[in-house]
């Protein structure tokens, strides 16, 4: 009996330390990047708001679509609609010296963006006007689950499997609210 008293408790204490790990992992992942009276904006990827590629490999869009997404949240803590737009601009800081000659460019990038059920979204990153991915309204209390997808367009002019690079931020921007940026 106290035999088994004994495998019950270190089973439960094993369990319990093992729920606190993933528990903590979790939350070491998440990144909350505002927390506002408005809106709360919530990066899911270790590297927060940012998007890097460096390497080519050109993709279709099917397979691009099935790609890690760059997961985002954005409640409204108001009571009201509010007004916001998600942009994808150039990350210029994180552009090292070496990188500035083999850049991609925007004509061989394409991204997706996915809101809540709703289907994908697809374009040239080139056609976006200022960046813009979305432009939509969050209900009072709502809130929109995001996913993103950046890949290299199948019919590139570029060499498969060199080393260039793209760098991206995602940002997202109130605008009922005189167009504070909520991307810190």
């Amino acid at each position: 009996m106290i035999k088994n008293t004994v495998y019950v408790f270190f089973i439960l204490l094993l369990a319990v330390v093992s729920t606190y790990y993933i528990y903590n992992k979790f939350q070491k992942v998440r990144s909350v990047d505002l927390n506002s009276d408005f809106l709360d904006v919530t990066y899911y990827e270790s590297t927060g708001n940012k998007i890097s590629i460096s390497k080519v490999i050109p993709v279709t869009d099917s397979v691009g679509l099935s790609s890690n997404a760059y997961l985002i949240s954005i409640k409204n803590n108001l009571t009201e609609k509010v007004k916001y737009k998600v942009k994808l601009e150039d990350d210029f800081e994180s552009i090292l010296p070496e990188e500035m000659e083999h850049l991609i460019s925007k004509d061989d990038l394409r991204v997706s963006i996915k809101v809540n059920k709703n289907d994908n979204k697809i374009y040239n990153l080139n056609e976006l006007e200022d960046g813009i991915l979305l432009e939509d309204t969050i209900d009072a209390l709502d809130k929109n689950n995001i996913a993103i997808r950046v890949w290299i367009k199948q019919d590139c002019s570029l060499p498969m499997g060199i080393n260039m690079y793209y760098h991206g931020v995602i940002k997202v921007i109130d605008e009922s609210l005189s167009d504070t940026d909520l991307s810190v």
